[in-house]
């Protein structure tokens, strides 16, 4: 009976968890032959086919990764909303150590659980995973986004992420400093994964005076050796910078209680998703510091822009002029949150729900 009543009260918590942002489905995957312990949720598919990342990371809990999915799947429907995208948004998470539990018949069986959603849900890549991942994905589905060029896909979109956060990095100066010129401005990336990584190299080309932080020393040290002017720091101090720009490009939650009064930046601009711990409270709580924050959900838009261009016949050109769009969906946001008195991620939480709402009530859903 203990059992029976702890598991009740489990799905419960699960439900309720959905309801709260009107999730449509999830699904625990489980495969004790492979190792795989992963979740995928779909947010909503009024707009399309759910598209959104597979990420591997180690959570410390199933509930921290049940958290992080579900956030993480909401995000997408508003970065594809606001991006203009017939999709819907959905994740997954894997639960478990991308640098040393991958194998091929892992990713093969995940792949089985995509497939089992007909087409629902549509997977690409996301931290902690690559190309050959999704190479392996495919061998069981053909909903995965993210191939490598060679086999007619788009290849990794982390440079095409960046570009658009960039772009948006841009249009947040423009507004905060009345000029989008990013030279002799001092930015504090925090994550030298892919997306850090080329976006320390827009900036760095255009000038701007770059510091970096990861708990991998190994990706510190790559980007040092191509980029000599960029200025290593430890993990902790990323925060106490004097800085115009914190860019959060690793995980979520680091603009939050502790950090909000560290920072010292006029400006939160980065690729990373969830960057608000809460953002019902960091929201107000950045504005009110007179910090001007760039949504991530409309920022880091150029990755699935990039996999969307894939599914009608992948175009390079093409996906990076409609990410360079970004800069000016970005100021018609900030311009509604200071019209408004709102803060932005509720500006542009606003606007994605406008056009989802307005497609349901036409009748025209996926």
């Amino acid at each position: 009976m203990p059992t029976t009543t702890a598991r009740t009260a489990s799905s419960e918590h699960v439900l309720a968890r959905m309801e709260q942002h009107d999730h449509e489905e999830l699904l625990f995957c489980h495969d004790r032959a492979t190792g795989l312990k992963a979740i995928i949720a779909i947010h909503d598919t009024t707009l399309g086919p759910a598209l959104g990342g597979t990420r591997m990371w180690p959570y410390a809990s199933e509930a921290e990764a049940l958290h992080d999915v579900l956030r993480l799947s909401r995000g997408m429907t508003y970065k594809s909303s606001l991006a203009g995208l017939d999709l819907g948004g959905g994740k997954a998470v894997i639960i478990g150590d991308a640098r040393t539990q991958k194998t091929e018949a892992m990713f093969r069986r995940f792949g089985q659980f995509v497939d089992s959603l007909n087409g629902r849900y549509i997977t690409a890549e996301d931290v902690g995973m690559s190309t050959t991942e999704m190479v392996n994905i495919l061998k069981e589905t053909k909903n995965v986004a993210g191939l490598p060029e060679e086999m007619g896909g788009s290849g990794d979109p982390s440079p095409v992420t960046a570009y658009g956060v960039y772009c948006g990095m841009k249009a947040a100066a423009k507004q905060a400093y009345g000029s989008d010129d990013l030279s002799k401005r001092k930015v504090a990336i925090q994550g030298a994964g892919n997306v850090g990584r080329y976006l320390a190299g827009y900036l760095v080309k255009e000038g701007a005076q770059v510091f970096l932080t990861d708990i991998h020393d190994d990706k510190l040290a790559a980007i040092k050796r191509d980029h000599q002017a960029i200025t290593l720091v430890k993990p902790e101090e990323i925060y106490d910078l004097d800085i115009d720009i914190y860019a959060p490009c690793a995980l979520g939650a680091t603009v939050n209680d502790d950090t909000l009064k560290r920072l010292k930046c006029s400006i939160v601009c980065g690729a990373a998703n969830n960057q608000l711990a809460d953002e019902s409270v960091h929201g107000k709580e950045v504005m009110k510091k007179g910090i001007l924050y760039a949504p991530d959900f409309l920022v880091n838009a150029g990755g699935i822009i990039n996999c969307a261009w894939e599914r009608k016949g992948y175009n390079h050109k093409a996906a990076m002029r409609q990410t360079e769009g970004i800069y000016d969906t970005a100021l018609r946001i900030f311009k509604a949150s200071a019209d408004l008195d709102i803060p932005t991620y509720l500006a542009a939480n606003q606007a994605a729900e406008h056009r989802i709402s307005s497609i349901r009530d036409a009748g025209l859903r996926f």
